[in-house]
């Protein structure tokens, strides 16, 4: 069975909604609303067909959105998001956890004391997010082609995003659909339990939090149990998706979601091994299984810009001038013998 990724279009809204749906809360980049999926959706399809940089030369915070599809049936079976400059349109807020040390002479003692401060440190990065798989389609990598397949996308238009990406998972979520991080800190603020923060969250974005929020640091110690230990963990579900966020060079950085407590990865753009690895070349040779050989390799197969833009799993051989395709991978993404691709090694 054979998967691509490509550029979410108007009648992907949706499956996306179902999907949307399986997330169980938290997963504020695809949130079980319609109206604010479509205007995601509207939101992509003008970043999709935005071919130059803005005013002055500058691009301003893009959102493409890209769908797992199954080639053989069509079916949308997940999807992933990419933000080119996070932080244009209103403060990027994340929590930074420091340690404040303070001693007394007189009664020889040194008390380290960890807080959060309110930080836009990150803004103008670009973010990779929205990332999820429909659960029945949890086997055979395609989480892996979803993941990578945004890479290869930055690779391919390098000039649309910042030199620093970020990548926030989701936290703790209790079996109640409760946040110990929010019902600890700012669910004390606002008077709303997480659900109806979570929904308004997803549909508006979590300013309001940012704008009622007390600026001034708050000292952990302070916070429940429950809160603390949630700090910086990603939900059971991510965890995964951390690892391989590690894989690519993405390190936590001390940088956490105000809203739920959940860690932010970072890592240098052009330093993420995806992107680092990925190499160019022709097609020269497409059959239904390159012969097998030391040189034949598993790799992730990316080609076409914007609203063009595939990727498939497929097996790869360096012949002179270029590569031998699988069929297969070929046919996924609609190419030829003499078509130019992205490729890095599936590992």
């Amino acid at each position: 069975m054979s998967f691509r990724i490509r550029a979410a279009v108007d009648s992907d809204l949706q499956p996306l909604y179902e999907m949307a749906k399986l997330t169980g809360g938290g997963f504020t980049n695809l949130p079980p609303d319609r109206r604010a999926l479509r205007a995601k959706l509207e939101r992509s399809h003008a970043a999709f067909s935005r071919t130059a940089p803005g005013e002055d030369g500058v691009v301003s915070d893009e959102l493409f959105v890209l769908v797992l599809e199954n080639c053989a049936t069509g079916e949308v079976r997940g999807t992933c998001q990419l933000f080119t400059h996070v932080g244009q349109s209103w403060p990027f807020y994340s929590y930074r956890i420091g340690t404040l040390t303070q001693h007394s002479r007189e009664l020889s003692r040194t008390f380290r004391a960890d807080m959060l401060s309110l930080a836009t440190d990150l803004e103008g990065s670009s973010e990779v997010g929205g990332l999820f798989l429909h659960p029945g389609e949890r086997a055979g990598g395609l989480g892996l082609l979803l993941a990578r397949s945004r890479y290869l996308f930055i690779k391919a238009h390098r000039a649309r995003f910042a030199d620093r990406i970020l990548a926030e998972l989701r936290g703790i979520i209790d079996e109640a659909g409760g946040s110990p991080f929010w019902d600890g800190l700012a669910g004390r603020f606002f008077g709303m339990n997480f659900q109806d923060a979570d929904q308004f969250n997803a549909i508006n974005g979590h300013q309001f939090i940012a704008d009622l929020m007390p600026k001034h640091p708050i000292y952990t110690a302070m916070l429940s149990e429950s809160a603390r230990a949630a700090i910086g963990l990603p939900h059971p579900s991510g965890r995964a998706a951390m690892r391989m966020l590690e894989n690519e060079g993405f390190a936590f950085e001390n940088y956490v979601d105000i809203f739920d407590g959940g860690p932010t990865m970072t890592a240098r753009t052009d330093k993420v091994r995806s992107i680092a690895d990925a190499r160019t070349a022709q097609v020269v040779t497409i059959a239904d299984t390159p012969p097998a050989s030391d040189t034949t390799t598993e790799a992730l197969v990316a080609t076409g810009t914007l609203a063009d833009f595939r990727c498939a799993f497929g097996d790869i051989r360096p012949v002179a001038d270029g590569i031998a395709l699988s069929r297969g991978c070929a046919a996924a993404l609609d190419v030829s013998e003499g078509a130019s691709v992205l490729h890095v090694a599936r590992l």
